[in-house]
């Protein structure tokens, strides 16, 4: 399978050029052969745009992700929305299971290559440290996977890397490689480039880490988004300017490294 990181520049507040640099990156991410593109975490809004979240959530069958599902239909190419601000009471009307009634998430949403919903991962850890989100969202409860291609693909989302466990859960169903949607800041570079790592070694399985760039009024995403395998070896990197990363991710590697390195099998907890 042929993956594709869409690093693009996330402008706070301004869905629609920020959607349409997404839908540009899928384009351009079919043209490279990819068969999945994953997008940052509240690609359409920006992370550090709090204010804005109330105002500009949808549901998920709004049109963020209606111009997404288009593009991954038109280019015949499955797309990991990487996260929206979701209105729950929206989404619940259009009959669409939510964790609350009402309130805001962070939604992560999984579309086929035909754009149709497979799949959606609202962040389960939500930031504290300063940010606003353990205000504004409710975090999520459920943990899907989805059958793409010879994977089985999981999600979770920024902050998320820092709670191993939730790795082990997505390990227990089977999860060959978990993509990671992040609004990751400067200057936490180093926790940046170690966690995802970590996850892929402890794991044994593939992490593609996508990250946006841009700046906010007090922080600046610092990119680096990047695909590791198994053995936690760097398969594609980029810098911290807006990019696509590639790289192929094997699933008998997967098994490879497994049989190789039979860590898993001492598992006790």
């Amino acid at each position: 399978m042929k993956l594709a990181l869409a690093q693009i520049r996330v402008e706070p507040g301004e869905v629609d050029a920020n959607v349409a640099r997404a839908t540009d990156a899928v384009a351009d991410a079919a043209a490279a052969g990819a068969d999945l593109v994953a997008l940052p975490e509240l690609f359409s809004v920006g992370y550090f745009a709090f204010d804005l979240y109330d105002r500009l959530a949808e549901g998920l069958h709004g049109p963020t992700l209606s111009a997404l599902a288009d593009a991954a239909a038109d280019h015949g190419v499955a797309v990991l929305a990487g996260s929206i601000v979701e209105d729950l009471a929206a989404s619940r009307e259009a009959g669409i299971e939510t964790p609350a009634a009402s309130g805001l998430a962070n939604a992560a949403v999984f579309l086929g290559r035909d754009g149709e919903r497979r799949a959606v991962y609202r962040k389960h850890h939500l930031f504290g440290y300063g940010s606003a989100e353990q205000d504004l969202l409710t975090p999520g409860e459920s943990l899907p996977t989805v059958a793409f291609e010879d994977h089985v693909v999981g999600v979770t989302t920024c902050y998320d890397l820092r709670f191993p466990s939730l790795y082990r859960r997505l390990l227990d169903r089977d999860v060959t490689c978990v993509l990671v949607p992040s609004a990751w800041p400067y200057p936490r570079v180093e926790h940046w480039t170690l966690l995802p790592r970590a996850r892929a070694v402890e794991n044994l399985l593939y992490v593609g880490a996508v990250n946006g760039v841009g700046s906010f009024d007090d922080a600046t995403l610092l990119g680096r988004s990047a695909v590791y395998d198994p053995w936690g070896t760097t398969l594609a990197s980029a810098g911290d300017e807006t990019a696509l990363v590639t790289a192929t991710v094997d699933r008998e590697r997967v098994d490879e490294v497994r049989a190789e390195f039979p860590a898993l099998e001492d598992r006790r907890v």
